[in-house]
């Protein structure tokens, strides 16, 4: 199963996550298949590249819980439904 997930990144209490597709059964930080994102949650920035996020959402990819929330912040279903429609 394809998986929209965070992976670490920075040293230690500096942590930041970029946002990216990889096969669920792979390690947090292992290989991506695509990177979609950036996320710090020091600033509370966040970059994502929406158009592939939703391709990647309508190909079947499931966000994970903390994932699932940073999209809903960035109102990325309604963008999936509005496409959809």
């Amino acid at each position: 199963m394809v998986k929209i997930r965070l992976k670490r990144l920075g040293k230690k209490r500096e942590v930041s996550y970029r946002i990216v597709v990889m096969q669920s059964t792979s390690r947090r930080d292992g290989r991506a298949l695509e990177e979609l994102g950036f996320y710090n949650p020091r600033t509370n920035e966040t970059r994502l590249e929406v158009p592939r996020i939703i391709e990647r959402l309508k190909s079947g990819a499931q966000p994970t819980d903390t994932v699932r929330s940073i999209f809903e912040k960035a109102n990325i279903f309604e963008q999936l439904k509005a496409a959809n429609a």
